[in-house]
């Protein structure tokens, strides 16, 4: 992770938590007091975010101490304690919201994520995240998708190009996209193309596109699709995916399948954080 970038975000956080001050804990705890607390986890759940958990705090104080018995990427069962923190009572209690928000929202994409990457094992196939993340957390987000055994598709529109079907309408064809991008593309992008149909499958191929998505076709469709694409291509499958079916699809023999859901809709895990004394 981009560690400035990270930082913005937390920075972003607490301002819009904190505003101009945390009023309750100002009105309720002695400014000198010291505390610690312990991070709990009430499910089990793939870690995910815990350095990005204890910046939060530093962002507050330089000086909290903090222990943590777990690295990302971990299983973690219900009922462990993570880790705990100690420091001024104050910064405790007022970054603790901002820090269980992003530690529980990147630890449900990580486990998420892993019941994925599981459904698949023994497949070539790997499990790709989307562009279909929280505004602003993107690169949160696809840190934890790769803690969960998953890889990162593209990170925004700068950085691949995936011909969809608004493009392929605004241009006039497949062949057409595929033809200009060619042409204004830099040598060393993959190009890849949104197929819904055997025709665009056909289209693709012969336009020579470097990736061809498989975009909600059923699993018979996906089948033929792999095997008209030979090694031309890699293929991706993509469109309404869920860990109950992914399996079958990554039978079909596609390189790669993405899943919008890894960040559109993993639930949160539940983390709480308790002062111990």
């Amino acid at each position: 992770m981009n560690e400035l970038t990270v930082q913005e975000i937390i920075n972003r956080a607490l301002a819009e938590d904190i505003g101009p001050g945390d009023i309750t804990t100002a009105a309720t705890v002695d400014p000198d007091a010291e505390g610690r607390a312990a991070v709990i986890a009430k499910q089990a759940m793939v870690l995910a975010g815990i350095d990005v958990f204890l910046s939060v705090f530093l962002t507050l104080d330089k000086a909290i101490d903090f222990s943590c018995s777990f690295l990302d990427g971990d299983k973690i069962k219900k009922g462990a304690a993570i880790a705990t923190i100690g420091g001024p009572m104050g910064v405790l209690l007022t970054g603790e919201r901002v820090a269980l928000n992003l530690l529980q929202r990147m630890s449900g994409i990580a486990t998420l994520t892993s019941k994925y990457a599981a459904a698949v094992e023994g497949t070539k196939a790997r499990i790709l995240d989307t562009r279909k993340t929280m505004p602003g957390l993107r690169v949160l987000d696809k840190y934890a998708v790769t803690v969960g055994g998953g890889y990162n598709h593209r990170f925004g529109l700068y950085d691949g190009i995936l011909i969809k079907d608004n493009h392929i309408a605004a241009a006039g064809g497949i062949e057409k996209a595929v033809s200009a991008a060619r042409i204004s593309a830099p040598h060393m992008l993959k190009l890849e193309v949104e197929c819904t149909t055997p025709a665009e499958v056909k289209e693709a191929i012969a336009a020579g596109a470097d990736i061809i998505m498989l975009d909600n076709m059923d699993i018979v469709g996906m089948k033929k699709a792999v095997r008209d694409i030979g090694s031309r291509a890699l293929v991706e499958a993509s469109g309404n995916m869920d860990h109950r079916r992914v399996r079958a699809v990554a039978d079909t023999g596609v390189d790669f399948i993405s899943v919008g859901a890894l960040t559109h809709s993993a639930a949160a895990t539940d983390i709480s954080m308790k002062i111990t004394g």
